[in-house]
């Protein structure tokens, strides 16, 4: 019995050591692994203030005047929760059309796509400030954002029903790399006309910062 517990007292002695010695002042907390959608806004900040070239690459009949076209992407705008992403488009005529921004943001649940319209005087699109949440953890590379109920609402409002499937995502590489890109993408399922958006940059080749969209 003696023994039994003077065993007992020296593992507790033990324990108690090793527990005082994990607790030592000074040891910084070990901090988890960022997840993906860590990553990937990490990544989207590091292009703040940057600008790159792009070119369509998806061949739709509905996206024609586009083919051929110059474009450009510039991250204007990053903080810890939002970045914002004006997409500038080339007319055939010389001029710009800098109607389109995309804004990303955390949410508590994850990430959220939005767009955001406006016409050349600054005023808002009638169809303007839609796109959805995540609803998976995605990766760090590609993240998907499913249509939300207050775009589904404005869309059947604005007659285009078509785009309440709306799934768009957007791709970014890890900035460096030789063949580094940034994309955005629409989709819509067979059901809804198979439409197919997709559009991607360079990053390996910064261009002169583009003005500012309209209205800002």
């Amino acid at each position: 019995m003696k023994q039994t517990l003077k065993f007992g007292g020296a593992a507790c002695a033990a324990v108690l050591t090793i527990t005082l010695s994990a607790c030592e002042p000074g040891e910084p907390p070990v901090a988890p692994d960022p997840s993906p959608q860590d990553v990937y806004f990490e990544r989207l900040s590091l292009l703040c203030d940057k600008a790159y070239p792009g070119q369509l690459v998806s061949d739709q009949e509905a996206d024609a005047d586009m083919m051929g076209q110059e474009m450009i992407m510039h991250v204007a705008t990053c903080d810890q929760s939002e970045i914002q992403i004006p997409f500038h488009i080339s007319n055939a005529d010389g001029s710009w059309n800098r109607s389109r921004t995309w804004i990303i943001t955390r949410t508590e649940e994850g990430l959220r796509l939005k767009h955001r319209h406006r016409h050349d005087d600054g005023s808002l699109d009638a169809v303007s400030n839609y796109g959805g949440d995540t609803s998976a953890e995605g990766t760090a590379e590609r993240q998907e954002f499913p249509v939300d109920e207050e775009s589904i609402a404005l869309f059947k409002t604005e007659g285009l029903d078509q785009s309440v499937t709306n799934t768009w995502a957007v791709e970014i590489s890890p900035p460096g790399e030789q063949e580094a890109r940034f994309a955005y993408e629409l989709r819509r399922p067979e059901t809804a006309d198979a439409r197919f958006f997709r559009v991607e940059f360079d990053l390996s080749k910064p261009v002169e910062t583009p003005p500012p969209p309209w209205g800002d």
